[in-house]
């Protein structure tokens, strides 16, 4: 999405236009002062303005991200972030919207508002901080928490089935998915660009470090000594390819599912193709289920961009519609009409 207005040229700006005068305040080391910058230094180039720029949170850590974007902004109701952004969003088409959440937030008490407004593809742009904690409230176990997680809520360890966000908003018919990590400033950098541009519903799952109540969640995988053999890019139309020589690759079995090779044991021309624009979800849904969790090889980048309608232009058109059709409605009259009507 792009605020573009020609009568009045986009100013030029800078990071510092772009963050409020507010201290930020997170636990020092925390992955968010990463993504907060990369975020900062993103907006000047996305040729859109401040005022027409608006960031929504719900309840959390990653919550407080508004206070930190010289933008107009909500930290709203717990889960509820989506639901405010849809309507801002559907009725504002003028605005771009970011929502800003975390894997608490988001997968938990926000999870129905989160699928239906992925589903919807409502014009949004969502960020989902993934710490696989409570951060906020001192360290209990959350959604995206592994089996068998000791926390202050399971001492005797969490016997949950984790969510696997990509894989939920997969199900839930997100035209943009994609993953990123805290440690990798440029590729989250041009995932958001990405994101942002897709018109319809965007959703970012952000590997975020807890370095307080879940430090090194991670590290098996974004640690520099170890990235390049446990982190798959996706780039599109490429093989599948990774590792400091490029020496693993990923196939499609018989089946349809996918597997991590060694190169020389299969051949350069048996790597799967990444194809983000395809339509069908099962090989970006296959992807995002490759890994099991983050200690074993896991892809990073887009994993789909399709275009859908969007919700907000469908509305919109559905309106003048029926308004073509019928005439304009009269509001008051329907408000002194008593307790019920008649739809024609």
């Amino acid at each position: 999405m792009t605020d573009v207005t020609e009568a009045v040229p986009v100013p030029l700006t800078t990071r510092k236009d772009w963050s409020s005068d507010q201290e930020v305040r997170w636990c020092p080391g925390c992955g968010d002062y990463s993504i907060l910058a990369a975020v900062q230094m993103l907006m000047p180039d996305l040729g859109v303005r401040r005022e027409s720029t608006v960031f929504l949170s719900g309840i959390g850590c990653a919550a407080r991200f508004p206070y930190y974007m010289n933008t107009y902004g909500m930290h709203s109701i717990h889960g509820r972030a989506p639901a405010i952004a849809t309507g801002l969003a559907t009725t504002r088409p003028d605005l771009d919207v970011w929502v800003v959440t975390g894997d608490g937030d988001a997968l938990s008490i926000g999870g129905n508002h989160l699928i239906h407004a992925l589903r919807r593809n409502v014009d949004i742009t969502i960020l989902l901080f993934n710490n696989q904690i409570y951060g906020l409230t001192k360290g209990q176990y959350s959604p995206t928490s592994e089996v068998a997680k000791v926390t202050k809520s399971t001492p005797f360890g969490s016997l949950e089935q984790p969510f696997n966000p990509l894989s939920l908003a997969l199900g839930a018919e997100a035209g943009f998915v994609a993953r990123t990590h805290d440690m990798d400033r440029k590729h989250m950098t041009e995932v958001f660009r990405r994101a942002h541009a897709h018109k319809g519903a965007s959703f970012v799952e952000i590997y975020q470090n807890c370095n307080v109540f879940n430090d090194g969640a991670f590290e098996q995988i974004t640690g520099k000594n170890v990235r390049a053999d446990m982190l798959i890019p996706l780039e599109h139309g490429q093989p599948i390819r990774f590792g400091a020589d490029g020496q693993f690759g990923v196939v499609m079995d018989d089946d349809g599912s996918v597997e991590v090779v060694e190169v020389a044991s299969v051949g350069e021309d048996a790597l799967l193709v990444h194809d983000e624009h395809k339509e069908n979800p099962g090989l970006a849904f296959q992807l995002s289920r490759l890994s099991r969790g983050p200690y074993e090889p896991t892809p990073i980048g887009v994993f789909r961009d399709v275009d859908h309608a969007e919700y907000g232009e469908q509305m919109t058109d559905q309106i003048a519609a029926a308004t073509e059709r019928r005439g304009p409605g009269d509001f008051a009259a329907l408000l002194r009409s008593g307790s019920s009507w008649t739809v024609n």
